[in-house]
């Protein structure tokens, strides 16, 4: 294992993200009414990143003697740098006071930790474009006044609220590939950090390097942000939209990543608004799209779109779970036809593309339709998209495989190959696949026997500990049972928060890029096959055994 490469791509990440974070801190200073606070909630962390990614650059960067990176420490780069930057970005929200930390008048030890823990929670939620949230009344210093406490959220620091987005936009594209964007040149085998990063069973060039191919992706990224943020904004001129600037902008920094935070509590239902709920709809439905057919539509090879069937299966299945999730809606309420379809198309987008927006209470709606949205959470959109959850095209894909094993019963020596968009997938590739599905499954099951055990209370029934735990692995925030949209997840235990954390951070990087951590293998030494860490120590005691002999 090279620890010069992995130190060098932690370094730069770190690095990355100081620009963002210096951004937040100036606007913070101009918009909110506390210098000081401010000062102190983006100082030290900015302080802190500039420092830890400069002696991690400046001391591996010599280090360094090829260009090229290779699986292991590409994967186990990501890996790690994901928890760091989850950490510094978590410092703003525990140093600004959005939650009890040590420039608070906390109550004790314990709520400067529970403090910790849900700044933790919540900068993870955010980097994984999970978008759960534990800001509350009951967890939150500034909203325990009466008078502002029933916009909770609202009622924080706007610099902080802008650095919660933009931990989003930046989770959304991979804040690793953006470091290696901006120091392109250090480092070779970017298509390694990409696979390890990016979502999906591929990665798709579109140009011949992998910083042209990011460059482009980061374009298209940037150009939808813009253009969803001017279209909000305007919409904020009519009499009876409450859409200021500061809006728009939050919630396009948080729809192109399929994040879902937003500047209120009650999320897009604030707004109760057709013409806003549409048009963030519409920016959803683009987001769940493969990034590079985005590039073929822009420059207008429709061929590639309307031949995709990977494209074609995702917008059957949102048109379809939409269009019966109103039906089952407008029978079993007082709501018209037109108004539950208003309803189930904003959230079968939201919830399918893991954005995890609400404009309205989906954990009342009855049996079938949350069913259906939980469906939803755990098959997630296209693969090279935003979106969290298994993907369409592994879905699409294990379906083939397993309906060709059925016909293999009645003619063993049919030989059939498994096609996608023409392209014959190879038995490897369906392997990977089959192993991902498996390990989700496993860790899914696992994980809700866990929390099971951690949460005893009357709030964590069945409905809510499955929804809970699809809603992590699958980065799409709002859950189901008691803790739906219009419930915050700050009455879990702090255990089941850092549960539920490590959950997001698994499902961001699709398994195997975590998992591949704790297999021997990525450790041992390449030679002789020893564990790293066990040569090591033997090589320590040995020193320290031939001292003594001396």
């Amino acid at each position: 294992m090279r620890k010069d490469v992995i130190g060098l791509i932690i370094g730069i990440t770190l690095l990355a993200i100081t620009l963002p974070m210096l951004v937040a801190f100036i606007l913070g200073l101009i918009l909110d009414e506390d210098p000081l606070k401010t000062s102190i909630s983006f100082g030290i962390p900015i302080f802190l990143s500039l420092t830890l990614g400069l002696f991690l650059f400046r001391r591996t960067k010599s280090q360094v003697n090829s260009r090229h990176v290779r699986d292991r420490e590409a994967f186990v780069a990501v890996a790690l740098a994901w928890p760091a930057v989850v950490l510094i970005g978590a410092l703003p929200y525990w140093l600004g006071g959005m939650f009890w930390g040590p420039f608070n008048d906390a109550p004790g030890i314990l709520e400067l930790i529970r403090g910790f823990v849900n700044s933790w929670f919540e900068s993870m939620s955010g980097f994984t474009t999970t978008g759960a949230t534990v800001i509350s009344d009951r967890s939150s210093p500034i909203c325990m006044n009466e008078i502002i406490a029933f916009d909770c959220i609202n009622a924080q620091s706007k610099g902080l609220l802008l650095w919660r987005s933009l931990t989003q936009w930046l989770g959304g594209m991979g804040i690793i590939m953006l470091g290696m964007l901006i120091l392109s040149r250090l480092l070779g085998g970017g298509m390694n950090i990409a696979r390890a990063e990016l979502t999906g069973p591929t990665y798709s060039r579109i140009r011949p390097r992998i910083q042209e191919t990011a460059l482009v992706l980061w374009g298209i990224y940037i150009l939808f942000t813009v253009l969803e943020a001017v279209i909000l904004f305007c919409l904020g001129f009519h009499p009876e939209i409450d859409m200021n600037l500061f809006d728009a902008v939050n919630h396009a920094l948080t729809t192109m990543p399929s994040g879902g935070f937003s500047t209120h509590d009650a999320s897009i239902g604030y707004y109760d608004s057709a013409l806003v709920e549409g048009v963030i709809t519409f920016f959803m439905f683009l987001t769940g799209v493969n990034f590079t057919l985005l590039y073929f539509a822009l420059i207008r090879d429709w061929q590639k779109l309307w031949t995709d069937e990977e494209l074609k299966l995702y917008a059957f299945v949102m048109i379809f779970a939409a269009s019966i999730m109103a039906l089952n809606l407008s029978f079993s309420s007082e709501l018209g036809v037109g108004e539950s379809l208003r309803k189930t198309i904003f959230q079968a987008v939201s919830i399918g593309t893991s954005t995890g927006y609400s404009s309205a209470d989906f954990a009342s709606w009855p049996a079938f339709s949350t069913l259906i949205l939980l469906f939803l959470m755990v098959v997630g959109a296209s693969a090279g998209s935003t979106s969290g959850g298994l993907k369409m095209l592994r879905l699409n894909l294990a379906i083939k495989a397993g309906l060709r094993e059925l016909s293999r019963i009645f003619n063993p020596h049919q030989i059939k190959k498994i096609r996608h968009n023409g392209e014959t997938i190879s038995d490897e590739r369906l392997w990977n696949i089959f192993g991902v599905l498996i390990l989700w499954v496993l860790l899914f099951m696992g994980s809700c026997l866990i929390i099971a055990l951690l949460e005893r209370g009357e709030n964590f029934d069945m409905e809510t500990i499955i929804s809970v735990v699809a809603a992590s692995l699958g980065n799409t925030g709002p859950a189901l049972g008691s803790f739906g949209p219009t419930n915050t997840w700050a009455e879990m235990h702090f255990s089941t928060l850092i549960m539920t954390s490590v959950l997001m951070w698994l499902g961001r990087l699709e398994l195997l890029t975590v998992l591949i951590l704790i297999h021997p293998r990525t450790w041992s030494d390449e030679k002789t096959g020893e564990l790293t860490l066990i040569k090591s120590i033997k090589n320590k005691f040995t020193d320290v055994l031939n001292k003594f002999r001396r």
